[in-house]
């Protein structure tokens, strides 16, 4: 019977505790809490910040090196100007088992995705988690008005989640501490023994 009480009351201090993250995630910018990190915030602190890309004629050995150079995972296409679509090491290595595939010939126009997903640059890191899960995609170009200004993929975003929390716990950390509290003058009836 204890066993019971004590298994009720955790799970519903986890539902407590679940809903507290989600109603934080929705007002945080609203009441001022810690700001929400964006997705152009997240373009901004990335090691790579500018999009690499290239045009739709370029042979596939050509993208595997430029790639490398630039310690990317995903290349961008180019077509008249325009990103036309998105090629990526996952892409690399279906295309390998290809019957007579050959890098050197190949054309990353015959193997590129050209279903592009994209979001606004001022979506919060929550929503961007939700696409990629959601929509099973590893790469989401961020639009500012109708201008692509960077490429991000689940690990940029999960970086920059993980930072944020990291954040949220230190300042909580510094609440729960006593020293918050001594510096309003509050004074301590039990001393921890030294």
């Amino acid at each position: 019977m204890q066993a019971d009480r004590f298994f009720y009351a955790c799970f519903f201090a986890h539902c407590i505790w679940l809903f507290y993250v989600v109603y934080c995630y929705k007002i945080q910018n609203k009441k001022g809490g810690l700001p929400m990190k964006t997705a152009e915030d997240i373009l901004n602190e990335k090691r790579t910040p500018k999009m690499v890309s290239v045009p739709a004629d370029t042979p596939i050995a050509e993208v595997v090196r430029l790639m490398v150079k630039n310690n990317i995972g995903a290349m961008l296409v180019r077509e008249n100007n325009d990103i036309a679509g998105i090629w990526t090491e996952r892409d690399f290595l279906r295309s390998a088992l290809e019957p007579g595939f050959d890098p050197h010939t190949a054309r990353i126009r015959d193997y590129m995705k050209t279903e592009l997903k994209s979001a606004p640059h001022d979506t919060p890191i929550i929503s961007l988690l939700e696409m990629f899960l959601g929509l099973y995609i590893r790469h989401i170009l961020i639009q500012r008005e109708s201008n692509y200004t960077g490429l991000l993929s689940i690990g940029d975003v999960l970086r920059a989640s993980l930072l944020e929390k990291d954040l949220e716990i230190r300042e909580l950390n510094k609440i729960a501490s006593w020293g918050y509290y001594e510096n309003w003058g509050w004074d301590r009836k039990f001393k921890p023994d030294k």
